[in-house]
């Protein structure tokens, strides 16, 4: 009951207008961009700037572990919300600081709220305002989507055909529940997350070697066909639907 109050809450007056309270949210996101390439954020997120500040990192980590990995969390939820480019790098970021196994608990937990974020902004902006202008097209296609949400987010999350910052919208535009968007996002990029991380915990000896991580890793034979496995069984509930509906109509 509570759950159905909350998605009732969620969805915006279908007027089709961008209001000014519903432009704020999207203001917000173009400010947070523009904000960090004009303070040269950008400039942080590389192999280079690890390596130049890896001992500082390392002793602030020691120093004041909770403030660091709490301010961590904090940053990597904001450049997902804001769809700010670097997203690799501070993965491997995570996984020098905490390890393989805390550094991926801390990004996929962060990575999961800046996407619910980025997508909560995106339907209470602009989510009738794309209905209202694209009419009985979106509404096949969110049809279609809404059917097998699951599956679809899972495999789109599991297997990167598109960027991570489209696959944060588009669920919005077509009327995703809230509570499905959030499961398929938090299960699908775990895969992806663990073997950066699992790289980043080995930049130590990169370091020490001078050379840079190999991040077509996750293209491996080894690596991407267990993902294109699971991404597959992701797939059986909407191969069974149409078999049974092909079988009904027979």
């Amino acid at each position: 009951m509570t759950e159905q109050v909350m998605e009732k809450r969620e969805k915006p007056a279908k007027n089709g207008k961008l209001g000014r309270r519903k432009i704020l949210p999207l203001l917000a996101i173009v400010a947070g961009f523009v904000v960090f390439f004009a303070f040269g954020g950008h400039n942080y997120l590389s192999f280079s700037a690890l390596s130049e500040h890896r001992e500082t990192l390392q002793t602030w980590y020691a120093e004041n572990t909770f403030v660091v990995t709490v301010g961590f969390c904090v940053l990597y939820a904001l450049a997902v919300a804001f769809s700010l480019p670097g997203a690799v790098w501070m993965t491997l970021l995570g996984g020098f600081m905490f390890g393989t196994v805390l550094g991926a608990v801390l990004i996929i937990s962060s990575a999961t709220l800046g996407a619910v974020l980025i997508f909560l902004a995106a339907r209470y902006a602009l989510a009738d305002f794309f209905r209202a202008r694209a009419g009985a097209t979106i509404q096949k296609m969110e049809a279609g989507f809404r059917q097998n949400a699951m599956s679809y987010l899972l495999v789109l999350r599991l297997v990167p055909i598109f960027p991570f910052w489209l696959v944060n919208l588009v669920p919005a535009f077509l009327g995703v529940r809230l509570s499905t968007y959030t499961i398929a996002t938090f299960l699908g990029i775990i895969p992806g997350s663990v073997v950066y991380c699992s790289v980043g915990s080995g930049l130590g000896d990169l370091f020490e070697q001078g050379r840079e991580p190999d991040l077509s890793i996750i293209f491996q034979p080894n690596i991407l066909l267990p993902i294109l496995g699971l991404a597959g069984l992701s797939m059986l509930p909407v191969v069974y639907k149409k078999i049974k509906s092909k079988t009904s109509d027979a």
